[in-house]
């Protein structure tokens, strides 16, 4: 080989390591203005990590999410959707939604008996026992507790009265107990119906006992049924008719456990502290001053009715 041939492969060998060595140093330049190597990822300089969130960089994480320990935790904001990525949300099913819970709305209706509450102000509620005679106002007159003993809702003179809540009642605000006295009349009217209660089979068709008040209704369901009597003041007994409002737990036990000891037969129904009750009274024949009583405990309540006043 000449001269000349050598000269020239030497120049294009010198030529080619010229341009490499070109090539590496802007490269070198590149990535030391624009990044840097860390475990064979490129990561934001400071610069950059100030305008991107490190969020982005792992491909279907949630945006609503932030990064606690390495994981996954819920979104700050309940009602947006945890949608994306491998977390579950709290049913503990992959993909599913996550949505804030509602509070049910309360649809306020017109009282059906407006009407009644309007045309006499003595009147506290509305009782019915679905297939009974029970049907009936019941009157609460806190200075005169008889008022109505012998009078009609319209207040005229009538044997049979109206029902009575006691006066140690009171439905606003409402009491652990409301006690409800009525006459027990030979033809069934007003509480004469009371009595067919200590047969267990007439309970089966009657367990619900609803009361109307301004505000709401209140369901009850039949907790113990049994026959008592007024007692005297100086007797140390249980007494029914003295318990109104529990304000410890031990009260509310006394009452509890007495009713459910005396009832004829075991309705299933129990209860526990907190827990409201209606007690139904009337007259009965088997002592002196004797009472037959029907206890129901408040299970739900049912409409709420627009205030009228």
């Amino acid at each position: 080989m000449d001269n000349n041939k050598r000269l020239k492969i030497l120049a294009i060998i010198l030529i080619s390591a010229g341009v490499l060595l070109l090539a590496g140093g802007a490269a070198f330049s590149y990535f030391e203005n624009h990044g840097k190597v860390r475990s064979g990822a490129v990561i934001p300089d400071s610069s950059e990590a100030e305008k991107e969130s490190l969020l982005t960089e792992t491909e279907g994480e949630n945006e609503n999410a932030e990064v606690t320990g390495g994981e996954l935790s819920e979104a700050e904001n309940p009602s947006e959707d945890i949608t994306g990525g491998s977390e579950k949300d709290a049913g503990g099913e992959p993909g599913s939604e996550v949505k804030a819970e509602e509070e049910p709305e309360i649809v306020l209706t017109e009282n059906p008996y407006k009407e009644y509450f309007l045309e006499n102000p003595d009147m506290a509620a509305w009782i019915v026992v679905d297939d009974t005679p029970i049907d009936y106002p019941v009157m609460w007159t806190p200075d005169d507790e008889e008022y109505y003993l012998k009078r009609d809702f319209n207040k005229s003179s009538n044997a049979a009265g109206c029902l009575l809540l006691d006066t140690d009642s009171c439905m606003d605000p409402l009491t652990t107990n409301l006690i409800i006295h009525g006459h027990n009349m030979k033809d069934g009217s007003m509480f004469g119906s009371l009595v067919k209660y200590e047969k267990e089979d007439y309970l089966e068709g009657h367990r619900i006992i609803r009361l109307f008040g301004r505000d709401c209704e209140h369901i009850y369901e039949v907790m113990a049924v049994f026959r008592s009597k007024v007692f005297y003041a100086t007797d140390d007994c249980f007494k029914f008719y003295k318990f109104f409002d529990a304000k410890t737990k031990e009260e509310f036990d006394d009452f509890y456990d007495n009713v459910k000891e005396m009832s004829v037969y075991d309705t299933g129904v129990t209860a526990e502290y907190g827990d409201r009750f209606i007690t139904l009274s009337t007259c009965a024949y088997h002592t002196e001053n004797g009472r037959f009583v029907v206890v129901a405990k408040e299970i739900e309540p049912g409409g709420f009715y627009e205030p009228f006043e």
